[in-house]
């Protein structure tokens, strides 16, 4: 069985990256072992509760059938993802489990993917990024897995790298962002590259061929003090030449292929670009008014929450961003009944979507929210009365 090693920069449990583990898991041999380590968030309180999340995404998504452990002998597939770098470090190191993820892909069998926190330790080096980004210590260095060494590289790897969550404030490079990063930089080894991979996007390493493809949304950054190369998503390429580029000699990495006209925009996208699709959609239609669409708008928002629930980063945040606002745009709704009641005429056509989007809710579990939209149609003058065969509603006076 062929190795890999697949390291994330983020999005590791969300739909951006489901082709990705997909590939990977089409080199498994019939009935791997699939083991998912839990270390970097076991000081989590809701562990238990990121592990189902991130069992059931590789069960649905990828047809993965994974077990939580702690032990990886004997594993086809190895994965772990979000929490803490150093957390992590410290058990593995304790447990022997820092020598045997080493020792395995040293063997270069079997398929390893680490993101997120997890990818943060595979350098010579390893960011701290909650002791310093949330706790305030001075910028320093963690000694890292190394496990690029086996692999000629002498590097740091930072996920996250062209993370924008600060707004106002530099939060690239894993929440590092330009100023200290350049001062960690100087605490290198001579010789050591950076390299940043963007969120959505992965590094795959065929340990066998050494050949090694970017892909997902972003690119992959090799920083050297006083240069930087990108190489973008589709990028392939050869170990050898990832170890020029890394070394700050002349590489020649083959540049993706030109974009094919029709196949159209890729399919991965983000759950804020989809918040702010369907927000958009809403805007328009409740601008006409059509709240058949704007109705759909909502269904849409919905259905992509059910998509991204298995994400498992903890500093997402953005599922419950999209909750609130599909209880606005719901709340909403209801202020474009109440325009309809007074109006009386075309009534039916605009609170019987209102009636449909409120039973798919309660059909898919959603009592909260299908209870909020009934709230919101009867302060639009609209009861809605649920009754053996079916919801019925009618013009309050």
């Amino acid at each position: 069985m062929p190795g890999l090693l697949v390291l994330m920069g983020s999005g590791e449990t969300s739909p951006t990256m489901v082709e990705i583990h997909r590939a990977a898991a089409r080199t498994l041999r019939a009935g791997a072992r699939a083991v998912l380590l839990d270390t970097p968030y076991a000081f989590q309180e809701n562990r238990a509760d990121i592990s189902a999340r991130a069992r059931g995404y590789f069960a649905q998504s990828v047809g993965l059938d994974v077990e939580v452990g702690s032990a990886i002998a004997g594993a086809d597939w190895v994965f772990s993802g979000p929490g803490s770098p150093t957390y992590a470090l410290d058990r593995w190191a304790a447990s022997g489990l820092a020598g045997d993820l080493r020792a395995r892909i040293r063997a270069r069998e079997g398929v390893t993917v680490l993101a997120s926190a997890a990818a943060c330790t595979a350098g010579l080096a390893t960011v701290p990024v909650y002791e310093i980004y949330k706790v305030g210590a001075e910028p320093h260095w963690r000694e890292g897995l190394d496990l690029l060494e086996p692999l000629g590289l002498r590097a740091v790897l930072i996920p996250h790298f062209d993370n924008a969550e600060g707004g106002t404030h530099d939060t690239r490079y894993c929440y590092l962002g330009e100023r200290r990063l350049s001062r960690m930089e100087r605490e290198l080894p001579p010789g050591t590259a950076v390299l940043g991979l963007d969120e959505h996007t992965a590094l795959v390493i065929d340990l066998e061929s050494e050949s090694v493809r970017v892909a997902g949304r972003g690119g992959l950054t090799v920083r050297l003090p006083g240069s930087h190369t990108v190489l973008p998503t589709g990028t392939r390429t050869s170990l050898d030449e990832l170890r020029r580029l890394a070394e700050g000699r002349a590489g020649t990495p083959v540049p993706p292929p030109p974009a094919d006209p029709r196949l159209g925009a890729p399919a991965e996208v983000t759950l804020e670009e989809s918040i702010r699709s369907c927000e958009e959609l809403f805007k328009t239609a409740a601008d006409r008014p059509d709240l058949v669409a704007a109705a759909q708008a909502v269904l849409d928002l919905e259905a992509e929450i059910v998509k991204w629930a298995a994400d498992t980063e903890e500093d997402a945040g953005g599922v419950e961003q999209a909750r609130e606002l599909m209880r606005l745009l719901i709340a909403r709704l209801g202020e474009l009944a109440q325009t309809a009641t007074r109006r009386a005429e075309g009534l039916p056509a605009l609170v019987e979507p209102l009636v449909e989007l409120r039973a798919e809710l309660r059909g898919k579990g959603c009592y909260d929210v299908a209870d909020a939209l009934r709230e919101a149609m009867a302060r639009g003058g609209v009861s809605v009365e649920d009754t053996p065969t079916g919801p019925r509603w009618s013009a309050l006076s």
